[in-house]
């Protein structure tokens, strides 16, 4: 009973995943849908992918309690850093997944983001945009991206998808996360992504523990281990070895014990 509740925590198919990430590689995005940046103009969103080698995209809600924020401060922080030309070699463009959004609070996430920069940034660098939700579904759809609303908040997961100039998704790319450093993108691994999608190659993801493993405790301000869901991981995982175990083990074996 144990094994057949933990097994049920998992999507048995694409069709059921209702918050996650299910990866689209080699597929594109819908380029021609309409947004508002943090300006208040209209933006066609494959007008983005001009004049940039890549594209970093992100989803979130910018009055988001949990995950968000420390998301796009580490990605800011790597691409602070990064030697990488943002603007050029890559831009960044970050979509509310909350239709009521207005540009003003875009804006002020945006400065807020920016202003951590120790280098000038070029304007088109790093877009906020909002949308209704048609729009913001049909390309979080697209991208593999599902969340839900409950009440004023979203539940979601947390991951940067990188896609080429023809909107084609090359890369996902899942933070770290410890409690003493909070999340953490490796230089390398973002510096690689980038470079892969500047060439279309579709790479995919080895490990997805942020998204499966981890939760927003707003109690305690933190983000705390799954315990339900990664000791139901391991029963199903035990289940199954013993499976194998009993199935391929010599019946040999077992007459001489009798």
């Amino acid at each position: 009973m144990l094994v057949l509740a933990s097994y049920a925590s998992f999507p048995e198919n694409d069709d059921k995943i209702e918050v996650g990430i299910d990866e689209q590689l080699g597929s594109n995005i819908p380029l021609d849908v309409h947004f508002t940046d943090a300006d208040g103009n209209d933006i066609v969103l494959g007008n983005l992918f001009k004049d940039t080698k890549a594209v970093v995209l992100s989803f979130v809600y910018y009055r988001c309690p949990g995950i968000c924020s420390p998301l796009l401060f580490e990605i800011a922080d790597v691409a602070n850093k990064s030697d990488l030309d943002i603007g050029y070699d890559y831009r960044i463009v970050t979509i509310s997944m909350d239709d009521r959004e207005t540009p003003k609070i875009a804006a002020e996430k945006r400065k807020g983001f920016l202003e951590g920069f120790d280098k000038k940034l070029p304007e088109h660098a790093w877009t906020f945009l909002t949308g209704d939700s048609i729009n913001i579904r049909k390309v979080s759809n697209a991208a593999g991206f599902y969340f839900k609303r409950e009440g004023d908040q979203f539940r979601h997961s947390g991951a940067f998808i990188f896609i080429d100039n023809d909107g084609k998704i090359c890369r996902y790319l899942f933070p770290g996360y410890t409690n003493k450093s909070g999340f953490s993108i490796l230089p390398f691994d973002f510096k690689m992504a980038v470079l892969e999608a500047t060439k279309g190659k579709e790479t995919p993801t080895i490990a997805q523990v942020l998204q499966f493993c981890f939760k927003y405790d707003p109690s305690g301000d933190r983000y705390v281990m799954d315990v339900t869901r990664v000791s139901g991981a391991i029963i199903v995982l035990f289940a199954v070895g013993f499976f194998l175990f009993i199935k391929f083990k010599p019946k040999k074996e077992f007459k001489k014990r009798r």
